[in-house]
């Protein structure tokens, strides 16, 4: 998954608001290490972003889901002097700035960045100098800094879909592939590509049985061939991280994907597509209907608390079904 970034500007009239509140949260969450303060920021940018019309008040803002007090008042702050008092202290505070610009590195965290800023490493310049500091991952995180900034285009994905595609499915027909994010929820582009695969043959009964063969390394191999897949990041059995490129012409772009058994192939798509918010209110849902889910199956809950066997799916809309939640098309799931 990408580095976040603020929710897109595209039919976004509040797209101002959510570009501080993304940032106040990437500052929660790097610096202060609150994720409490991080998830509610994300919160209300994505309530925001969600809005249909112009926001004009902190108190028309605070009538929203996921927007309180504090959050309202920094809009009425924004809206009577088009700046935040508690941003300008960020971007004057240097050691916070250093962090935030670290963090932004593919694979760098929050502490691996608070490290290096006390070990003196500030820039990117810095941080060429001193690759011996850093893991795989982080070194081609920082190769490709530029590109992975950048978001993806629509279009460039569905090339990109169509060549993995083909890829898989001169392995096998059987394959099944599905790019999720904010592309299956039908965004005009994106901070990466979400991957996911499965086989009918290839069960969670199957992998308990050790019949467990290298078939993402087969497909990774077979992607790598064609000149898509670029570098590797990552390489497990049910996991790929890494980079992809369509051609010399366009920036190298984030690719993840994930191999997935058969039986929990809808419930990945589910928590795949997002958006975290609307996974969040499934899953809460779920349990007021007395039952568990993530991003592996659907499980009831019995009195006494422990979850039961999984529920056969066969479909998206058969979650929504069992937990009786209305089926919401993933391009409606952008909150």
């Amino acid at each position: 998954m990408s580095k976040r970034k603020a929710p897109s500007s595209e039919s976004n009239p509040n797209h101002d608001f959510c570009e501080f509140l993304t940032e106040l949260a990437e500052y929660e969450k790097n610096i202060n290490r609150n994720i409490h303060k991080y998830n509610a920021y994300r919160k209300a940018a994505a309530t925001l972003a969600a809005h249909p019309t112009r926001v004009k008040s902190g108190a028309e803002a605070k009538k929203l889901p996921g927007v309180g007090d504090k959050i309202s008042k920094k809009i009425d702050e924004f809206l009577q002097t088009g700046k935040l008092q508690k941003l300008e202290k960020i971007h004057n505070d240097d050691t916070s700035q250093a962090i935030n610009l670290l963090a932004r590195v593919t694979g760098i965290g929050p502490a691996k960045a608070q490290k290096l800023v006390q070990e003196g490493i500030t820039t990117l310049e810095d941080l060429r100098k001193h690759q011996d500091k850093l893991t795989h991952h982080q070194i081609i995180g920082l190769k490709y800094f530029d590109d992975f900034e950048k978001k993806i285009p629509r279009k460039e994905i569905e090339n990109i879909e169509k060549i993995i595609r083909q890829e898989i499915k001169d392995l096998d027909s059987k394959y099944e592939v599905t790019i999720c994010g904010s592309y299956r929820r039908g965004k005009k582009e994106s901070g990466d590509i979400d991957t996911l695969v499965t086989h009918p043959d290839y069960t969670s009964q199957e992998i308990k049985k050790g019949n467990k063969d290298l078939i993402l390394k087969h497909i990774v191999e077979k992607l790598e061939n064609c000149g898509l897949v670029t570098e590797t990041l990552s390489l497990g059995d049910t996991k790929f991280m890494g980079a992809c490129r369509l051609n010399s012409d366009l920036p190298t772009r984030r690719l993840d994907i994930r191999f997935q058994p058969y039986d929990q192939y809808y419930c990945s798509i589910l928590y795949f597509t997002g958006s975290d918010m609307f996974n969040k209110r499934m899953r809460a849902h779920a349990l007021e209907q007395g039952f568990t889910l993530n991003e592996y199956m659907l499980r009831p809950v019995g009195s006494t608390g422990v979850p039961g066997e999984a529920v056969e799916i066969s479909s998206e809309e058969d979650i929504f079904d069992f937990i009786d939640f209305p089926y919401k098309k993933p391009e409606d799931r952008n909150e």
